[in-house]
């Protein structure tokens, strides 16, 4: 695959119909309201997913940084709590949680990430944050602590992009999270 024009993408996670599993459109969508008066740097692409695998190695491949928001649902949840792992040892494995358990997707975030790696077509970086939800049933509109955690969240993700987007050519990440050129022995988690 041709190399793209960006080097930073986040990528919003979710399903807007299944309340809290909404949180990563929620997120990409109020980015794209800020981007508006204060611009993210050039080259950032703001994407919805609904979190297939083989979709998230297509955005997320020949960037420097991909950073994604999902919902997570761990039991007991404290709603509007936000995690962030961004591949370093400090952070441990980004480790695949059952889909009853953690994702309402088939597949979760971390066999994508293996597969990418597998095929070498992962970012150069990886940084994922993980808000908890309350509420995972069909409906429209996020339960008001995750909604409330959106903001913070989205400056958050906003400083990764500037402080991270475009620091690190394309390629595999390494052990450690950081970059290793394409080909190289270092594999992902």
């Amino acid at each position: 695959m041709a190399a793209l024009a960006r080097t930073t993408v986040v990528i919003g996670i979710g399903n807007e119909f299944r309340r809290d599993d909404g949180v990563g459109w929620a997120a990409v969508a109020l980015l794209g309201v800020r981007a508006g008066r204060r611009a993210l740097p050039a080259g950032t692409a703001l994407v919805r997913s609904d979190g297939d695998p083989g979709r998230l190695i297509e955005l997320w491949e020949n960037t420097a940084l991909a950073v994604v928001v999902d919902a997570c649902f761990p039991s007991p949840a404290r709603p509007g709590r936000t995690h962030r792992w961004s591949g370093g040892a400090e952070d441990g494995p980004l480790r695949p949680a059952g889909p009853a358990r953690h994702s309402t997707h088939g597949l979760g975030l971390a066999e994508a990430l293996r597969l990418g790696d597998s095929l070498g077509r992962g970012p150069g970086r990886l940084v994922v944050y993980a808000v908890e939800g309350a509420d995972g049933s069909l409906g429209t509109g996020l339960t008001p602590a995750v909604a409330r955690a959106v903001p913070l969240l989205v400056r958050r993700v906003e400083e990764d992009v500037v402080r991270y987007g475009g620091a690190a050519a394309p390629g595999r990440r390494s052990r450690a999270g950081g970059y290793a050129p394409r080909g190289a022995g270092a594999g992902g988690p």
